[in-house]
């Protein structure tokens, strides 16, 4: 994946329900296989939107930086999880320009270890799922009990509804 390929994609967009946590106008300077986004701001630093954790943090202080920092192979899996994106290549997920990896249960979730099916979706919906559901849990202290209510979504599997928040 060319995880410096993004100017087809809308970061307004992207970011819609994510506004809680990044507030201030940002540009898309890369992604990863599973929807991270690397954000730059007014100023020229480049941030990290973990939507599995739903934090984001500062990563280099320039995108000149960002760049020379992700052309090494460790800037690499640190920032893109190379490894994990080639483990998921051979399984056949290869997401094109405009998706990402997903997983059935969200990785926020101590449920999500061993079994969690990762699947092929949309960077605009995953996107916005996971902060609508970030957004909803981040006070909630590690280890507290959630219930998901789902509203008009397709269900291919039948699943427990309650979930606990990853330590």
């Amino acid at each position: 994946m060319n995880w410096l390929a993004v100017d087809h994609l809308n970061a307004e967009l992207l970011l819609a329900e994510w506004r809680w946590l990044c507030p201030q106008k940002m540009v898309l300077v890369a992604k990863n296989a599973f929807g991270d986004l690397f954000l730059s701001d007014e100023s020229g630093a480049v941030f990290h939107l973990d939507i599995a954790d739903g934090k984001m943090s500062r990563v280099s202080e320039s995108v000149s930086e960002f760049r020379e920092l992700s052309a090494s192979p460790n800037g690499q899996e640190e920032r893109f999880a190379r490894k994990d994106e080639l483990a998921a290549a051979a399984k056949g997920l290869m997401p094109n320009a405009s998706q990402c990896i997903g997983f059935s249960t969200p990785l926020v979730f101590a449920e999500s270890g061993a079994g969690n099916k990762p699947y092929i979706v949309d960077i605009y919906e995953h996107l916005s799922f996971l902060g609508d559901l970030h957004r909803q849990i981040a006070e909630l202290p590690d280890g507290a009990k959630v219930k998901l209510v789902a509203k008009n979504l397709r269900v291919d599997q039948a699943g427990d509804s309650s979930l606990q928040v990853r330590d």
